[in-house]
Order: structure tokens, then sequence, then C-alpha cells
């Protein structure tokens, strides 16, 4: 299945449930919300394909803005029959639900125990490039869309690499035919944490001309390491990089992350006073660069708070 990469759409954030109470997602005026499918998914043993109290949430958003899809864990990437994974079951009518241009999906391993798997790569070797591209290949054509493959975060390579991450990403989807969500702040993660790994090498690796979508996101540091945990500003370091993916790409949308506890009991909880302003400062800088390397005409003129 051949499919072009999605026209540009702009700039928005991924619509956390985590942080619903507090912080106003339905007042800004963005140009896109992401949606994770996992949480307005109903349940596997049940009849309904969303759950039907996200179902008047999501009719309202659809009437706002474009509508993104993203499947939380990847889980289709462990070692499940495609057609038993969450992705095949529910997701693939919930995109289509969403009328999302694409689905992003991450790119490590899965199983049933899904909470568990959170930060678990994939084996960068030619044998796996092989397994995951067939199973991508499979799951596109089921989505009937573009499925873009997102770099995760991750403290440990699995054992038996015969390739940097970088390359292992580039051959997946020439392989499968796919493309990539490239999470700016994982790599910035995975370069702190893990000393063989270089952010140069991975820009300079991957084909820029395939990044559909670009994640902003800060993290924190907690016993040693430093975590994606989505509770903090987007760090200069990331806006750097950012300023160069906007310099050498095309990305079709750009998307800021902000969650509560979901990675680990020791994330910083958001909603404190300042926290909303934080949010929406990283959103008018992420627009406003957009807008400088993309031209105004990619983005509404209008204030981030509608």
């Amino acid at each position: 299945m051949h499919l072009r990469k999605p026209d540009p759409i702009g700039v928005g954030i991924q619509y956390n449930p985590e942080i619903l109470d507090w912080f106003p997602f339905e007042s800004l005026d963005v140009d896109l919300f992401e949606i994770l499918l996992d949480n307005i998914m109903a349940p596997l043993d049940g009849p309904h394909v969303i759950k039907p109290s996200s179902r008047k949430s999501i009719e309202r958003l659809r009437g706002k803005c474009t509508l993104l899809a993203h499947s939380n864990y990847g889980c289709e990437f462990g070692f499940t029959p495609l057609e038993h994974t969450a992705a095949v079951r529910r997701h693939v009518a919930l995109a289509r639900m969403l009328d999302s241009p694409w689905v992003a999906d991450h790119c490590f391993y899965g199983d049933n125990s899904w909470l568990d798997i959170w930060s678990s790569p994939v084996q960068f070797s030619q044998a796996e490039v092989r397994r995951c591209a067939e199973h991508a290949r499979a799951l596109q054509a089921l989505y009937g869309i573009p499925l873009a493959h997102e770099n995760a975060a991750y403290y440990l390579p699995c054992p038996g690499a015969e390739m940097r991450e970088a390359e292992f990403m580039a051959r997946l989807v020439e392989q499968a035919g796919t493309f990539l969500h490239l999470d700016l702040h994982n790599i910035y993660t995975n370069s702190i944490n893990l000393s063989a790994f270089s952010l140069r090498d991975y820009l300079d690796t991957i084909p820029l001309d395939r990044v559909i979508a670009v994640h902003l996101a800060g993290g924190s540091w907690f016993e040693g390491l430093y975590h994606d945990w989505h509770d903090s500003r987007v760090p200069h370091q990331v806006w750097e990089l950012y300023e160069e993916v906007l310099q050498r790409a095309e990305p079709a949308a750009i998307i800021l992350e902000y969650q509560g506890q979901a990675h680990h009991p020791d994330t910083r909880v958001l909603g404190r006073a300042g926290d909303a302003d934080m949010i929406v400062e990283d959103l008018e800088k992420a627009r406003a660069l957009w807008r400088k390397y993309r031209g105004a005409d990619c983005v509404r003129d209008e204030g981030v708070i509608a």
C-alpha cells in the first residue's frame, strides 16, 4: 500500500484525561487534539468500540479541530497475533471514527500485561526489522491511512542489538512503507541516560522526509535517571531540536504532551499554580516557531486562548 504524507495541519496538544479536571483543553484555540485511543476504547469483552462516556466529548472536539489518533502502547509489536491486538479489535475502528488523517503508534514491545511494558524497546536487529515491518505493513493496510511509528524512551537497550535505534527506525519505515512520529523529548531522554546514544546521529540517520508528526514534552530526574514523564516545561535542548527539525523536515503536526501519574507514582502531579500558564506558554512558543519556519498560512493568526 502506497500512501502519501498528509498535508500540514499545525500545532496542538494531546488531549489527556489525567489533567482534564483542571486544564481547560476545550477553551484552547489549537489546530488539533491528539486522542489516546486506549483512553477512549471500550473493553475488549464488551459490545462497544468507544466508551459511552467518551463519545460526547469526542463529538464536541471533532467540531473544534482535527483529531489525531494515537495508539498508546504499541502492543501489536509484541508477540500476540496481530488480529488479537487492541489495535485491530478496537483502534482501527476508532481511528476511522475520529476521521484521523493518520495513526501514530509506539514502536516497542508489548503484550497483554500492557502496563508492564512501558519503555521496553524492540531488539534492534535485522530479524526484528523484518518482523516489525511485516506487522506494520499489515496494520497500515487495515487502517487505510498512514501509520507513523513513535520512537520510545528507554533505560537499557534490548540484548542482541545489531544496529543503532535510528538505523532500525530507518530500515523499518523503508521495508514497511510506513512513516515516523518523532518524539524529540524521547531522543533527548535517551541521549542523557544511554552513553552511546547520539542526538546528532539520530537526526542524521532517520529519513526526515518520512516524519509526519513531532512530540514535544518535558521530564524529571528521579533516582539518577532522567524520565520522560511529561510533567514539566519543554527543555531548551528540545526546543533546539524542534527548530532543527523544522529547518530540515516538513512534519504535518506538532503535539505537546502533559500528563499526571500514569508513568510512575513519583511523577510530579500537575495542577499547581502556574502549571496551566506553563502549558499555554509552551503552546505559544511551539506555534511561533511553526509560523517562523512553515509560514503564516500554516497557522491561524488568533491567540492560543479563545
